[in-house]
């Protein structure tokens, strides 16, 4: 068993799991990591071209310090950031724009606020309808998950660490000594095991969500990064739809937790429907109306991992202190996961986090 001996065994290499197995090997610890598929998979959450990193956040300004260190290991990992603008586009009095004013405000973040006008103006895809107005981010851009996921792994194997792909992850049994870790293939004993195995992550309340994404065609220089920033659209209280620029497979578009409860992860329909299509286009139609009627170049699904307040879980198992848990992100969080990845190595290695974690904790929900 000592060759099957690790510091730290990493279930799951998506965003999260790669970044904490990049966070460890860098400090000189002896990891695994274990993948049920090959990379770049496309039957979880961390696949496609494209995931929005903003710095004023509306679902709350406990969230702008951990994206700040964010930004910053993004940096440090390599030309991955896509930095051109966002625009958080809504009625005055609604959540998103009175959220990331919010944001701004409390971390005194640089902002502009803009008229339906002075949208159209500045950005000419956009026409906004008159009683909107938008909150320009000028750090908001976009990340290639895959192209993020595979640095990591880089990192993480320039660095020693083990990477184990198509060995699923099927159990665990945990002592006052350390972890036995089960797979499809083997058994390995471990100081520590860090589970990012998303929708497939047992003893956390949580619902999987099916998320539909939509690829336009559309031509002209109005919708390349330089002229279309990344955005989001508080179509109604409470609902936001959100796009990309012009990338190579297209003009990128959803609505953000609008998809059907999936009560297995191994059984999602993959098939996107019309109907699906036509909820998107009426929703960016007030802001967006000529891509609302754009042809649909490509269509795909994702998974999103949910709690119930939509924040984060990252804490260790109530079982056993040697298992830490790093789920569900919520449909949000691949932007940190960079500063999450660092978390989980300070946790697992010293025990703590210079960041407050009581947000992200298990027991929130008992309360």
């Amino acid at each position: 068993m000592e060759g099957n001996h690790f510091d730290v065994v990493v279930a799951g290499l998506g965003a999260m799991g790669s970044a904490t197995a990049a966070h460890l090997a860098r400090r000189g610890k002896k990891v695994l990591g274990l993948e049920r598929w090959l990379p770049g998979h496309q039957n979880a959450s961390s696949h496609g071209d494209s995931r929005i990193i903003r710095e004023m956040y509306f679902e709350h300004p406990m969230y702008v310090p951990l994206l700040q260190r964010a930004y910053e290991l993004w940096a440090e990992l390599g030309p991955v950031l896509n930095i051109y603008g966002g625009l958080m586009i809504g009625r005055e009095d609604g959540m998103l724009v009175t959220g990331t004013l919010r944001s701004a405000k409390e971390h005194n973040l640089a902002h502009e606020i803009l008229s339906a006008a002075e949208v159209r103006k500045r950005y000419p895809a956009f026409d906004l309808e008159s009683d909107l107005i938008a909150v320009r981010d000028p750090r908001a851009g976009w990340l290639d998950p895959e192209q993020c996921n595979r640095e990591h792994l880089k990192v993480a194997a320039e660095n020693g660490a083990d990477l184990h792909f198509e060995e699923p992850f099927e159990s665990w049994t945990a002592t006052d000594n350390g972890v036995q870790i089960k797979t499809s293939h083997a058994t390995y004993s471990a100081d520590h095991l860090v589970l990012c195995v998303g929708a497939w992550t047992e003893g956390v309340p949580l619902e999987v969500e099916r998320q539909s994404v939509f690829w336009f065609d559309v031509d002209g220089e109005s919708y390349g990064r330089e002229q279309f920033p990344i955005w989001a659209f508080e179509y109604k209280a409470g609902h936001i739809t959100y796009g990309f620029p012009r990338l190579e497979r297209g003009v990128k578009s959803s609505i953000m937790h609008s998809g059907e409860t999936v009560p297995n992860p191994d059984v999602v329909n993959r098939d996107v429907g019309d109907e699906e299509v036509e909820a998107l286009r009426k929703a960016i139609m007030p802001v967006l109306p000529q891509l609302s009627k754009a042809r649909v170049r490509e269509k795909g699904t994702c998974l999103f991992t949910n709690t119930s307040d939509h924040d984060f879980v990252i804490d260790f198992h109530p079982a056993s202190s040697r298992v830490l848990i790093s789920s569900a992100c919520s449909g949000h969080g691949f932007k940190f996961a960079s500063a999450i990845g660092e978390i989980q190595a300070d946790l697992v290695t010293e025990g703590r986090s210079r960041f407050d974690l009581t947000p992200f904790s298990l027991s929130r929900f008992s309360q």
